[in-house]
């Protein structure tokens, strides 16, 4: 008797369904050890982000607040398992980009996205460019992220 193998993976192109929102699971809290070594990983040097005594005279928050491109990193990160895995070819690019609340040291960050639009692309035969909206929730349900992304996906191998 054979053994059925499954290989986790994204969506091909045809499965992504317009309208439907997809909720990601688990979430991933985020650590100062996070924020700390993402920064400067990134070099970048806002005190916002590294000094906790210039951040604490700082209005209107008076704290370290995790650097906002982390947020935006773990919000795509976390659709990748259950959208993208495996299925995509390219970010082609974000579009409308916002951050409503900020994220501090120990919150939570969930994500879902909704499946905006999708179209066979006209120069590459096989893909197609796929249109989702991320949105990042903290543990309190307050949105610190959204953003809009072209994706081009693999359309699924034929047999």
């Amino acid at each position: 008797m054979s053994v059925r193998r499954i290989v986790q993976r994204g969506l091909w192109f045809e499965e992504f369904e317009v309208g439907t929102v997809y909720v990601h699971r688990p979430g991933r809290t985020a650590t100062e050890a996070d924020n700390v070594l993402f920064t400067a990983l990134t070099m970048n040097t806002q005190p916002l982000h590294l000094d906790a005594h210039e951040s604490a005279q700082q209005e209107p928050f008076h704290e370290r607040l995790v650097n906002s491109m982390f947020t935006l990193s773990t919000l795509v990160g976390l659709s990748v398992a259950q959208l993208t895995q495996g299925t995509i070819v390219a970010n082609l690019g974000f579009s409308e980009i916002t951050f409503p609340a900020p994220v501090r040291h120990g919150d939570t960050i969930y994500a879902e996205t909704a499946v905006l639009d999708k179209r066979p692309s006209s120069s590459r035969p096989g893909e197609g460019v796929v249109s989702l909206r991320h949105v990042a929730l903290n543990q309190r349900d307050e949105v610190v992220a959204t953003a809009v992304r072209q994706t081009l996906v693999r359309m699924a191998p034929h047999e």
